[in-house]
């Protein structure tokens, strides 16, 4: 065999070791792919039979009611988080995905007696519905704007107990130190300055609570009250110490960052400056653009707050009163909340309207608001609008 010869078969034979080894690698590669594939399926097999499983009842055997409190101000991932930890629902993110897929929201805060073999979507009606399974005994509502003397008066409407009773638990260091404890971020020690008249003053959250028990604690019933403030602020906890509001801090002094305590103040504020026809956010901006430029508020609530006298007609002498409290006196806020603010208050506080206005006036006939920029044109409009109209009444009253 000549060499030309041997080197044709040795490339014949490399040939085929080369064909042997791509045809093994094909298979190898082949059952790879059918390997994953199955992989897959059976992963996709599985995540549908869980996804079906979980949108199932927890337990289609099992009518035995479970109560469930649903807190006033509860998320979607709290609430579901809730049931499945009390064995409501067999997954909680598969039935938040369900809500959201479904556009469900809105529920109502209550005590529920749910089973696990309830569907979802019966969950979901009775929490949409506020159909509370254990009526309540008796409910108490507080409205917005109340000071903590007026809570205690309805409060001792709906109880045994009396005005005395419940500021004197409401004012207790002990019961406020455990509350600072239940919600750290909410009451903070700035409750605790010597020029606040009470700690509590703006904490108690304006709503209807029901009470399932006969004779609850009064301790019971404040907290309830503090919950629903901090259910309220959930949503600006986190981020409060960076905002700015325009940057309120007068031009030359330390920053001054806005607190839980600051915010509520401010809130009260607007609460008791609110008519329905006012647009707290444009308002909230004046208090800020004022604050920013080291002005006064002047807000005649809390000259009444530290007058402790409650009328129609704030008087000139009146606005003399030396007092912390009195915004006409001093600048920046007053110590703390004079009122318990809403929501929309609240929401107002931490999303003022950006203008350039520094004045506000509501008229005598409709209670429209009117917004000035300057001194001048404000009492051009109180001119107009308050002072002119109080004599056009008394014309028609002399005639």
């Amino acid at each position: 065999m000549n060499e030309n010869q041997s080197k044709y078969q040795q490339w014949i034979q490399n040939l085929q070791e080369r064909k042997k080894e791509a045809k093994h690698v094909r298979r190898i590669v082949f059952y790879s792919m059918i390997v994953l594939i199955l992989v897959i399926i059976g992963a996709g097999i599985g995540g549908y039979s869980y996804i079906s499983s979980a949108l199932e009842p927890k337990n289609p055997d099992n009518d035995n009611p479970v109560t469930v409190e649903i807190p006033i101000g509860s998320s979607v991932d709290s609430i579901t988080t809730t049931l499945e930890d009390n064995e409501i629902v067999k997954d909680a993110r598969v039935f938040k995905y369900y809500l959201k897929f479904n556009n469900e929201s809105e529920f109502q805060a209550g005590t529920y007696e749910l089973a696990p073999s309830m569907t979802l979507s019966e969950i979901t009606e009775s929490l949409k519905t506020g159909k509370v399974y254990h009526e309540p005994l008796f409910s108490v509502t507080v409205p917005e704007g109340l000071r903590l003397e007026e809570i205690a008066s309805i409060v001792e409407e709906h109880t045994d107990y009396t005005e005395d009773e419940f500021m004197e638990t409401a004012t207790d260091q002990e019961f406020i130190a455990s509350l600072q404890e239940q919600f750290p971020e909410l009451i903070t020690d700035e409750v605790s300055d010597d020029s606040i008249r009470h700690s509590l003053e703006g904490y108690l959250y304006p709503a209807t609570y029901p009470f399932y028990e006969e004779n609850p604690g009064l301790d019971i019933i404040i907290t309830q009250m503090v919950e629903g403030t901090n259910a309220a602020f959930a949503p600006y906890l986190e981020t409060i110490n960076d905002f700015s509001a325009g940057n309120f801090t007068p031009e030359g002094e330390e920053p001054n960052e806005m607190t839980v305590h600051k915010a509520l103040t401010f809130a009260s504020l607007l609460e008791e400056e609110a008519t329905a026809s006012t647009d707290r956010e444009i308002i909230a901006g004046i208090f800020y653009n004022r604050l920013a430029d080291g002005m006064p508020l002047q807000t005649d609530p809390t000259v009444l707050y530290a007058l402790g006298e409650w009328k129609d007609q704030v008087l000139f002498e009146d606005l003399e009163v030396d007092h912390p409290y009195n915004t006409y006196q001093n600048a920046g806020l007053p110590p703390g909340p004079i009122a318990a603010p809403g929501i929309e208050s609240i929401e107002a506080t931490m999303n003022p309207e950006s203008t350039d206005y520094y004045y506000f006036l509501a008229a005598a006939e409709d209670g429209v608001v009117y917004y000035s920029e300057t001194l001048e044109e404000h009492e051009e409009k109180a001119e107009e609008y308050i002072y002119s109209a109080g004599e056009d009444e008394s014309e028609e009253a002399e005639e």
